[in-house]
């Protein structure tokens, strides 16, 4: 089923660090970050970066190249809209096979649209529990 929002592109830097704050899914040859933005708005806000580390600038840009195919053939199905998601090309993201790299990126998607449940704190002990007199 294909949700009814706008895709727009993230531009500028302020952007992509925002969206470093919010939460993340490793999968694969892609990393993928969301961050709920929490307006009214229900545009969906897709960035892609590749660092240093994949490879000189003809690999990066293939791999940004990449995963701009497989988010525009994901987004519209699993992105939540009022989100922005930054896609991160990992070192095998060139060379990884299509059908392994859209599946990287929809298990990544799924992971982040559903809700996580509150993490678990340890016992608390008392107040003075550990501490010298």
């Amino acid at each position: 089923m294909i949700q009814s929002f706008k895709i727009e592109r993230m531009t500028s830097r302020p952007q992509f660090l925002a969206a470093a704050k919010g939460v993340s899914e490793a999968r694969g040859a892609v990393v993928v970050q969301r961050l709920d933005r929490g307006d009214d708005r229900s545009v969906v806000r897709l960035g892609f970066t590749a660092t240093r580390k994949v490879g000189n600038a003809v690999i990066r840009n293939r791999a940004k190249r990449r995963l701009r195919e497989a988010a525009r053939a994901m987004a519209p199905l699993l992105a939540v809209p009022g989100s922005d998601y930054v896609f991160v090309a990992r070192a095998g993201t060139a060379d990884r096979p299509w059908d392994r790299l859209l599946d990287d990126v929809k298990s990544a998607l799924t992971r982040l649209a559903t809700p996580r449940p509150a993490p678990r704190t340890a016992p608390t002990t008392s107040a003075n529990a550990g501490q010298d007199s």
